[in-house]
């Protein structure tokens, strides 16, 4: 079975103030250079991948991105990052809602031990059955640095309605 990101024409939103939004959408292919731009404006080591869907949150510029990799019958997240100045008010977290829910398929993401509260937040757990050609990644990358793999497993179905209430 071919797994897919399926991207729907619904644009995520987040208010900031009265004045601005941050909408959260995949990057159009002819903008990806701009992901790099953003990657480098903030002296990231981080690169967009030209074989990855790329998402961005922006409001008028991008302030985040990340990467999504089809790998083996899923994803790999790699690349989120954030600018700086706006980190730690809930960007980062939208950003990784909003491009998961258009997969279909399980995704992964290698991060720090000490992030592994924030994935968890979202969904994501450390008891994950890793495709091999991640897991030999993921061996190489701990000889380095201490890294943890997570993964997020799609909803198979949607949630009965509460009783008393239909389904919309």
């Amino acid at each position: 079975m071919i797994q897919r990101c399926v991207y729907t024409a619904r644009l995520f939103l987040t208010p900031v103030d009265d004045m601005t939004a941050i909408v959260y959408a995949p990057l159009e292919a002819p903008l990806w250079p701009l992901m790099n731009k953003f990657y480098r404006a903030h002296q990231s080591s981080m690169k967009a991948s030209k074989d990855a869907q790329l998402w961005v949150a922006r409001q008028q510029d991008i302030i985040g991105g990340l990467c999504l990799r089809s790998m083996a019958h899923g994803y790999w997240l790699t690349g989120l990052f954030v600018a700086p100045a706006l980190r730690g008010q809930g960007v980062a977290g939208a950003l990784v809602k909003a491009s998961v829910a258009a997969c279909e398929g399980p995704v992964w993401l290698f991060c720090d031990p000490e992030l592994q509260g924030f994935y968890e937040g979202l969904g994501f757990s450390v008891e994950v059955d890793l495709p091999y050609v991640l897991h030999e990644r993921l061996v190489r990358y701990q000889r380095n640095k201490a890294m943890i793999a997570m993964g997020l497993e799609p909803t198979l179905a949607c949630p009965a309605p509460a009783p008393g209430t239909t389904p919309q």
